[in-house]
């Protein structure tokens, strides 16, 4: 097949003047080398296209593809991750990963929440504040969690956003809001086991491959996944494999993960990312259908690796449930 990759470039966006916080999402220059390699060894005519103006500008000229590996996160709007589909679909060319709608709602945690509730997956308690006066009457008690409701790669996590004294939440919600222009999720904390569960396929066809830990050391922000643990993963957390098979806990979080998939129609790969509360029962947090799939970076190809799956194995199972809906 011939091939288009679009993707967003860190580097790119770094030298056009943007903050390392503003570009956290995007991809680095090996990840796109790496994707473009094992395309290439799969037998695939691979040809780099960019981001979403850089796409409108190779359609203009007539270039076309057989399918469109898409991992272009977007800069701007909560419906940024959605761009690059939608505009695929003017053309219907067809692309790796979820549908315009499903990339919008995904980012927007608080309506994945909603949706979700509906469907009975379990998900704790939540509020969608959009300043701190709609705080006012929470209907649960704290500690509380407080993260931008449509960011990704813990922007905006921080030791800041455990709220320990419920009188403090309204005046942190407000910070937050300021910071990111944005809606605050305000959760209860939960204090127990974190889990990224790995999903390839989509529908029916979708499967849970396998379940990592995460483990914060001594050197990591304490009590949460933050932005500086992921971006020093390396140096403050420990993925340890968890197995389903083994850990009654592990398999209630795999099945959690792959209803919400399927509720949500997430498409061809991603994670879901789960937390326990005070009983020890894991809930839904977020699902991330755009994963980052830098080889020994990112939390899907790590999990992958620790389960004796190849890298390149990861892209052909990708490349097998997107041709299987084309197909359809």
């Amino acid at each position: 097949m011939k091939i288009g990759l679009t993707y967003d470039l860190r580097s790119a966006y770094l030298e056009m003047g943007f903050s390392e916080l503003e570009t956290a999402e995007f991809d680095r220059d090996d990840t796109i080398e790496a994707i473009e390699s094992a395309l290439t060894t799969l037998g695939h005519q691979c040809e780099r296209i960019g981001h979403a103006r850089q796409l409108i500008q190779a359609l203009a000229e007539g270039r076309r593809w057989d399918l469109v590996f898409n991992i272009a996160e977007g800069m701007y709007g909560i419906g940024r991750e959605a761009q690059i589909p939608a505009i695929l679909d003017v053309y219907n060319i067809p692309y790796t990963f979820s549908d315009p709608l499903v990339m919008s709602l995904t980012l927007h945690k608080g309506m994945t929440k909603r949706v979700l509730r509906d469907a009975q997956v379990a998900v704790s308690d939540f509020l969608v504040a959009e300043s701190g006066s709609d705080t006012v009457g929470i209907s649960f008690a704290p500690p509380y969690f407080i993260k931008p409701v449509a960011e990704g790669t813990g922007k905006g996590i921080d030791p800041d956003s455990i709220v320990r004294d419920g009188g403090q939440l309204a005046d942190a919600v407000d910070r937050l809001v300021q910071n990111f222009h944005q809606a605050v999720l305000v959760e209860p904390y939960l204090p127990g086991r974190e889990f990224t569960v790995g999903i390839v396929g989509t529908g029916k066809g979708a499967k849970a491959i396998g379940t990592m830990e995460v483990i914060l050391l001594q050197s990591a922000e304490e009590g949460l996944y933050s932005y500086i643990n992921k971006e020093e993963c390396e140096e403050r957390v420990e993925y340890r494999l968890a197995d389903s098979s083994r850990d009654p806990v592990v398999q209630e979080a795999e099945a959690t993960a792959l209803a919400a998939w399927r509720v949500l129609g997430c498409r061809d790969g991603g994670r879901a990312d789960l937390r326990c509360d005070e009983s020890g029962r894991p809930l839904f947090m977020e699902v991330n259908p755009l994963a980052g799939i830098h080889p020994q970076h990112s939390d899907l190809p790590i999990l992958c690796s620790k389960l004796g799956i190849a890298y390149l194995a990861l892209i052909q199972m990708i490349l097998d449930s997107a041709t299987s809906r084309i197909k359809l």
